[in-house]
């Protein structure tokens, strides 16, 4: 039997970002997923926010590590290659009870140590972002919130981590928790192999690290444990072309609500700009469909703190869940649930890590190797280790110059293959060659910014999918969207069905 010193179940953003931390270490680590690439599950699919930390609950774990976690994006993104903007962010006030609320956001903050807050008033407010609702009466700004690139970020973690020697394995699927009395012995899998048999095996660890968002309840379960139980928390999104970009500068968000923070306005770090979103508890943890009545719950929302938002403008709608907690033993607070459970040995779990997760994610890494080592986990630095990867330019970022200069070393990067993002052949050719391949096309949407655009890949994706399947050395008929079976071709032109 296959055997590590750690296995981290779940490669989102926190997962790849613990596999980065145990990295740094003389340790055999492998990181695991079902799907076909790092971050498809939340990670994917949420609001790109780097929360300042004045909404988190003080004295909780949530608080903390939001805080902590905030502090060292700016290292962190520059040691990866991620695009983030600390633009800051706003909760904006439209009615004096409101205004009232700001009051309460910013004692909280100032309880969880956030520097950088101000409340301004209705004036101010409409002066740095003139498209807001002429209703605003106030606003809190909180100058270290940011935007980043979630999935970017994953990925550059994972690859990382891989460079570093933790051995990833994807469509994975965690069956269960092996246990052998008290001390848990690894997991079991099953994955499919060419030809489209499923193998199971049992793959023993000194510890297991359950970081795997929506399914982390039915993974402890599996372990023999109870405590912990999630709900899917669905929130629908829309996603406005670039052109209207200069209808909001940054953040905005409405005054939470006891749910959610609210239905916002934001520029993401791309240049487009993201509606959303709503919040809506379901049972289905694989149900990501929109729906009417959620997209008009969210423009309505939207056109609350942005009257001038212009429906003509959208070029995409998508929806993420979120792994909300229900009231159990091991929380009742709406914190995080990160421990290392009494009941047995060589266990770790990171649960309910709903917003702001992405903006913890690396205080929730250091954590988590903390605990590790307070229960045992011998740690010895490598001295090789190297928290860099390598990133790839973005043609669309260079100057022409530059550009030239990069066409005179690989002509390939002279074909533009996606026009409305400038993404090039030979961006395309390195994402399929990359410490993390792009082997479907959704990866390679991630990797390259191909097919995000106004035309939502109608015109690049034929393209896409030969270069594909020349560098990948694989028939066109077997690339997918997202794995499994979401072929994007069942047959050639003209070809006999």
């Amino acid at each position: 039997m296959t055997s590590y010193d750690v296995i981290v179940i779940g490669a989102g953003v926190v997962g790849s970002m613990i596999a980065r931390a145990l990295a740094r270490y003389r340790l055999r680590t492998l990181l695991l997923d079902k799907a076909a690439d790092v971050g498809e599950g939340t990670t994917k699919a949420n609001t790109a926010i780097v929360h300042a930390g004045y909404d988190a609950k003080p004295g909780t774990l949530k608080a903390r590590l939001n805080l902590a976690g905030n502090a060292q994006y700016d290292r962190v993104c520059s040691e990866l290659g991620v695009e983030f903007d600390r633009c800051g962010t706003y909760v904006v006030a439209a009615s004096a009870e409101e205004r009232i609320s700001l009051d309460e956001l910013y004692a909280r903050g100032r309880q969880n140590g956030v520097p950088g807050m101000t409340l301004i008033d209705g004036a101010e407010m409409r002066r740095r972002e003139p498209s807001v609702t002429p209703q605003a009466v106030g606003a809190l700004y909180a100058a270290t919130g940011g935007i980043v690139d979630p999935f970017g970020l994953c990925i550059a973690a994972a690859e990382c981590a891989v460079l570093n020697g933790v051995e990833l394995a994807l469509e994975t699927e965690v069956t269960g928790i092996v246990r052998e009395g008290r001390r848990v012995a690894g997991v079991e899998i099953r994955k499919q192999m060419p030809g489209g048999n499923l193998a199971v095996q049992k793959l023993a660890s000194r510890w297991v690290v359950i970081a795997a968002g929506l399914w982390a309840d039915d993974l402890l379960h599996s372990a023999g444990l109870d405590g912990l139980s999630i709900t899917p928390r669905k929130g629908e999104y829309y996603v406005l072309d670039r052109v209207a970009a200069g209808q909001v500068h940054t953040v905005l968000f409405p005054c939470p609500t006891a749910f959610s923070k609210g239905i916002l306005v934001t520029r993401t770090i791309h240049g487009n700009v993201m509606l959303g979103p709503n919040s809506v508890s379901i049972s289905d943890k694989d149900d990501l469909a929109c729906t009417r009545e959620g997209l008009d719950e969210v423009m309505q929302g939207a056109l609350k703190l942005v009257p001038g938002l212009d429906r003509r403008q959208i070029i995409r709608t998508f929806a993420g869940l979120r792994a909300t907690q229900r009231p159990t033993g091991r929380s009742n607070t709406g914190d995080f649930v990160i421990e290392v459970p009494r009941e047995v040995d060589g266990l770790l779990l990171c649960g309910a890590i709903e917003s702001p997760g992405l903006a913890a994610a690396p205080a929730i890494a250091a954590y988590v190797v903390d605990l590790l080592r307070g229960a045992g986990l011998t740690l010895v630095e490598r001295p090789d280790y190297d928290p860099t990867r390598p990133v790839q330019p973005r043609f669309s970022h260079l100057s022409r110059e530059e550009q030239q200069a990069l066409i005179a070393r690989d002509p390939r990067h002279g074909n533009i293959v996606c026009r409305c993002e400038t993404v090039t052949e030979g961006e395309i050719v390195a994402a399929c060659h990359a410490p993390i391949p792009a082997r479907t096309y959704d990866a390679l949407k991630r990797r390259t910014r191909l097919g995000t655009g106004r035309c939502q890949g109608g015109f690049d994706t034929p393209l896409a999918i030969e270069i594909m399947a020349r560098e990948l050395g694989v028939s066109p008929l077997d690339l997918t969207l997202k794995g499994g079976g979401s072929r994007l071709v069942t047959r050639q032109t003209k070809a006999v069905a």
